[in-house]
């Protein structure tokens, strides 16, 4: 347990932002899930949504820092290649 005034704050900061972060993560896992699924099912334009929608959160998520941009950018990829093949 930290003595200090500013590391007990430092502390509190953290949960939040631990607990902040873990939400937007676990909404992420949420959607790609539910893309596999419409892949899977091959519901097109169900899909094309749920990617539109997935990018914009791995955008935001990757601007604050929440998961890293390279991270970010490979699974949009791989999820931007998946839709594609699907269209065809």
């Amino acid at each position: 347990m930290p003595n200090l005034a500013n590391a007990k704050k430092a502390l509190r900061q953290s949960v939040k932002r631990a607990l902040r972060n873990k939400t937007v993560k676990d909404e992420i896992t949420s959607l790609r899930r539910h893309l596999k699924v419409a892949i899977k099912d091959k519901k097109i334009e169900e899909a094309k949504k749920l990617a539109q929608s997935l990018a914009t959160k791995m955008d935001k998520a990757a601007g604050k820092k929440v998961m890293k941009k390279n991270t970010a950018a490979r699974l949009k990829s791989r999820m931007m290649i998946a839709v594609n093949k699907l269209g065809k």
